[in-house]
């Protein structure tokens, strides 16, 4: 999947081909908003459009945006697995949630715009 990233904002980029047009849709958020664009430039400045225009009509609304994430999530794991993860975060000293975000930030490929 074609992803593009703004103001913390993801969305989900795909071509059509009978419209010779790209197309994306921001993801992770109960609100449908897109954009399109004949060109990846256009396509990146029309996302941006897009969300400064989402964000702008909320203030004017007088309601929170969406928010594609929270900063938490719940994992579940085999106690052993578990245990793992605790004892390596104590060896490391660091917390369980700094240890495993280390990790996973470790793991992801460099942010692209």
């Amino acid at each position: 999947m074609n992803t593009m990233s703004y103001k913390g904002y993801t969305a989900k980029i795909e071509f059509d081909p009978d419209d010779n047009i790209f197309f994306g849709n921001i993801i992770g958020i109960r609100d449908t908003v897109g954009f399109h664009g004949e060109s990846v430039t256009e396509l990146k400045k029309a996302f941006g459009e897009a969300v400064d225009f989402y964000l702008e009509s909320c203030a004017k609304a007088g309601r929170e945006p969406n928010k594609p994430c929270s900063g938490k999530f719940l994992v579940r794991l085999d106690p052993e697995l578990h245990s793992r993860i605790v004892a390596e975060a104590l060896k490391s000293g660091k917390s369980i949630n700094k240890w495993i975000a280390d990790i996973l930030a470790g793991s992801l490929h460099p942010r692209q715009v």
